[in-house]
This record gives C-alpha cells, structure tokens and sequence, in this order.
C-alpha cells in the first residue's frame, strides 16, 4: 500500500502544503485534504524565520507533504530534516497550473504558493518525493556543479586572453599546443611582447621548457621554427597596453588552472569515499569526472528511476515523439538534464577510442547508415546507459562475462590479433566529424 492508502485506512489527516521560496520571504501555504485553506503565512530568509516555517510544518498533525520549485538549496536541506515529504515541481508544470484556478494573468505569492498546495493535493500519486542523501553525495554534488562553473570561466577567460594575444602578438598562439596550459600561460608571463618573443632562441627556448618541466615532448629547436614566422608585432604603446592585460590574465588563468586540479583531486576523494562509485567506473570510458557527474545525478535513491527508460528521458537519448491524427513526429529532447547529457555524450565518444570492437564498431555501423556524429553517439550511449541503469538499480559492477555481445566482439578481435594484424583505422575514420551535425 501506498503512504495515501495507509493514511487513509488509519484515518491519518493529510496536508499539503505549498512554499512559494524567495531570496528574502518565503510563502507556506497549508491546504487539507479537501482543498481548504488552513494557513498562510509568510516567512522571512532568516534563522528565525526558517524556524519558524519549519515549526509550522511540524505542528501540524498528519501526513505532511510539501511541495517547492527546487531540489536543492537551504530551505530544501531544512524541510528534508522534517518528517515530511518533499516534492520538488517544475515551474513549468506550477505556470500551467495557475490556469486551473484564474484565466486573468494575476500573480501573487500566496496564490502561488496555494496553486503549489493543491496541485500536489491532485497530483502526489503520480509523483514522487525527494529522498534525503548522504552528505559524501552532497558534497559530491556542490563540487562537480561548481567544478563546472569554473570550467565555464576558465574557458571564458582563455578565449579573452585569445582575443588580447591575436591583436598584438599572435606568435604564442601557435606555440603550444594550446593557450590555457600553464607552459603558454608561462610564456606569456615571462616574454609578454613580441620584441622579447622575438630574441627567443634555441638555447633560450630550451632553458625556458627544462625550467618549466615542459613535457609536450617537442625540441627547442622546433617551438623556435613555430614562433619565427608569427612574430607579427603591433605599434609600440598598442604592444605596451595589451602585454600589461595579457599578463594579468594569464596569471588568472594559472590561477584557475590550479583550483580545477584542486577540485580534480577533491572529486577523487569524494568517488574512494562512495561505495557506488566502483559501479560507474566499471565501464569503458569513463573517468573520475564523469563517474562524479553521473553519480551526482542519479543519486542514490533506486526509486526514482524505477525503468531505464526513465532515466534515458532525463538523460536526453530517449527521442520526443508527436503524433496527432496522421501527423507522427519523432524529435530531438531539449528537455533534459544537460550536465548529466554533455557527460553521457563524453563517455560515448571517449568509449568509442578506448573500446573500438565493441562500441566503435557500433558507432562506425551507424555513421555508415547515414547518421550524423552526435546521432551516433546517442545510439551509443543509450546502449551503455541501459546497462549502467541496470547494474545501478541492482548494485553490482560492470562484468563483461556477462554481456555476451561484447564479449564476442573481444574475443574476435583477440582471435584476429593472434591469427594476423588487425587493420587499423586513423582517429579521423574512427571519429569523423561531419560538415554539419
């Protein structure tokens, strides 16, 4: 039975409430189980004011649920310590349902945070409740989402020092293999104009990488060769101006080069703490950060995706289908979680180099059926995301023995390689990007 049909048989009162949250007040709104308004109330962001929001939510007697427009966040922490049930509904869903109740665009918060309350009296059953999670997942989660936020500035900055390094000294731009190593970034630092750039020699250069511990394992003699013939060189106070910027950007880079590696280390932590952890680093391709994204995302609760297709929904490989009369379309999903999706669509793509007789064999298949590149790593993906739903839902690790599709196709390629050379394929062939995906 159900906690509805258990109230119900015991005669339990249910309440639901609605918190319409804000940065400075919070909203409550309490309904019963008949749609009667039974308090509301407002609340300021304070301690005295959760407190007080928290101590009307535990007065009241019955089966309490609670209904909010996010999953996460200080009030949420707070309402999931109660002995309440906490349903996180999407705005989307709260916006259309202010149409139930008013044709006119009038917007309130206590009329918000009373379409919350009765929109969770009609639809509880269909939904289900955020479970409290450990605190080595929560930490897990405030990490890779902020690990990410620091990828974004990072890659911003990189592509302004860019910008401030091609209008007056591009020649650096093509001497390593990219800007935002800490080797480029040296460079910059130590000859920022292309007077110094240009009385570089082999010598120099060569002083300059052993100092710096460069390992791009390319000679002196070679990052001279690259940076002679894009010693282009802007006016004198044009070169001055943007050298002083250029440095100063360059050692804020360096600076977000070393907080990622903190937050690398921090990450792999977090994943030896986690006893899920060896679930998702069981599969090909998959590495600390995206086992940290994936981890963070599904969580730990196995009720929340009770089928693999859900989770391919929230994920975005599951296509959207309309059809209507005659019409039947079937589309790309916009609506999905979006860091969860970038590293599926990682590991599909690292998976395809690491694991090229199984899972680039299927990637090259539907490349020749005519499918785009990232078509094609969605196939792959949601192959691999069916097993990953599984092994997750039953709490065991990725055994290969076990998928016999895989195992044939490295057993045929032990066999080839035993019985002759395997012929191989270049990066290009293996991950061929199209004219336009």
């Amino acid at each position: 039975m159900t906690s509805t049909e258990l109230a119900t048989a015991a005669g339990t009162p249910e309440v639901f409430a609605g918190v319409d949250w804000g940065g400075a007040f919070h909203q409550l709104c309490l309904v019963d189980s008949t749609g009667a308004t039974l308090l509301q109330k407002r609340f300021p962001h304070t301690v005295e004011g959760l407190a007080g929001l928290c101590a009307a939510l535990a007065a009241v007697a019955g089966v309490v649920r609670v209904a909010i427009e996010r999953a996460e966040g200080l009030l949420v922490e707070r309402l999931l310590e109660l002995a309440v049930e906490v349903y996180c509904i999407s705005p989307k869903v709260s916006a259309r349902s202010r149409e139930r109740y008013r044709m006119a665009a009038k917007k309130s918060d206590a009329f918000d945070a009373f379409v919350l309350a009765d929109s969770l009296r009609h639809e509880h059953t269909h939904w289900r409740p955020i479970r409290p999670a450990s605190q080595t997942l929560m930490r897990l989660r405030a990490v890779i989402r902020d690990r990410e936020r620091l990828v974004w500035r990072q890659r911003d900055l990189e592509n302004q020092l860019r910008a401030v390094m091609e209008s007056y000294n591009p020649a650096v731009l093509h001497l390593f293999s990219s800007l935002d190593r800490d080797i480029s970034l040296q460079f910059i630092r130590r000859y920022p104009q292309p007077a110094q750039a240009a009385r570089v020699g082999i010598k120099r250069m060569d002083a300059f990488i052993t100092a710096h511990g460069y390992s791009g394992r390319t000679s002196a003699e070679t990052l001279v060769e690259r940076l002679r013939p894009h010693l282009l060189a802007a006016g004198e106070g044009t070169s001055a101006g943007r050298a002083f910027t250029a440095v100063r950007m360059a050692e804020e880079l360096s600076l977000l080069n070393g907080h990622l590696r903190e937050y690398d280390t921090e990450i792999q932590a977090l994943l030896a703490a986690h006893p899920d952890t060896r679930i998702f680093t069981a599969f090909p391709g998959v590495g600390p950060v995206t086992a940290a994204t994936l981890l963070a995302g599904m969580g730990e609760d196995r009720d929340r995706h009770p089928s693999a297709a859900s989770l391919l929904a929230e994920t975005g490989l599951a296509p959207v289908t309309r059809a209507s009369g005659r019409t039947r379309q079937v589309r790309f999903r916009y609506a999905a979680n979006k860091r969860m999706r970038h590293a599926i669509d990682w590991w599909a793509f690292v998976a395809v180099r690491e694991d090229p007789h199984f899972t680039g064999e299927h990637y090259r298949r539907a490349r020749a059926a005519g499918q785009g590149h990232h078509r094609a790593l969605r196939g792959v993906a949601a192959r691999w995301v069916r097993i990953l739903w599984r092994c997750w839902h039953d709490r065991t690790e990725y055994d290969p023995a076990l998928h016999p599709l895989r195992r044939q196709a490295l057993e045929a390629a032990d066999h080839a390689q035993d019985t002759g050379p395997i012929p191989q394929r270049t990066a290009e062939e293996h991950l061929a990007l199209p004219a336009a995906s």
